[in-house]
């Protein structure tokens, strides 16, 4: 079955859409908060120890019972990590796409961090552009909209991962004060492959902390 066309242009525009919903606003706000540490009854402005019979116990601070704690960390771990399959070489860089869809068959969805992952891997191994604005150039070097397309038709990650990378993205950029959309800043003048990179790194640890 073939892989419907997406365009960085395409790709850039609904990560945009995504990013604005009331429904991502939800997701992005509040993911770097953190629960308030925990206060011990001392008397104020002195060291008073608890009295006898109520020893300062780190369970008396706990509102659910350790056993359940331990099986929602377990329940959270994250899945084992897929084997790692090497990127096409220089040659693979250059050929279209659709060549390479057979690399997606029986391929495990992925979070957005990971799928970001793959898409830095393709900017470093293959290259970064930033003009003329388009999937690749005559070398086969990415924008870091056509990365996030390439890691997509490479196996990694679905369509629907592929815009929510994008919109952590753009929620990272919001966070530097850049107001447009993720192409532009890629072919500003002075942008470089390091800046790219650094972005890239700063999003895959956002959407990490969040969970994704």
């Amino acid at each position: 079955m073939p892989t419907p066309t997406l365009t960085p242009d395409q790709l850039d525009a609904q990560a945009a859409r995504l990013h604005d919903t009331e429904a991502w606003q939800q997701i992005v706000s509040g993911w770097d908060l953190t629960t308030p540490e925990p206060v011990l009854p001392f008397s104020t402005g002195t060291a008073e120890q608890l009295p006898v019979g109520h020893p300062a116990d780190w369970r008396d601070l706990l509102s659910v019972p350790v056993d359940q704690l331990v099986a929602d960390s377990v329940r959270a771990l994250p899945a084992t990590a897929p084997r790692e399959r090497p990127l096409p070489g220089r040659l693979g860089a250059i050929l279209p796409d659709r060549l390479h869809s057979w690399r997606r068959i029986g391929q495990p969805e992925v979070r957005p961090s990971t799928h970001l992952a793959y898409a830095r891997r393709i900017l470093t191994e293959w290259g970064w552009q930033n003009t003329p604005y388009r999937l690749r150039n005559a070398r086969g070097a990415r924008c870091i909209c056509g990365a996030l397309i390439t890691a997509h038709r490479l196996g990694y990650g679905s369509r629907d991962t592929v815009d929510r990378a994008g919109a952590w993205l753009v929620a990272e950029l919001r966070s530097q004060g850049w107001s447009g959309l993720i192409g532009p800043w890629n072919r500003h003048p002075g942008r470089t492959a390091a800046d790219a990179l650094a972005l890239i790194d700063a999003t895959i640890g956002r959407a990490a902390r969040a969970g994704q």
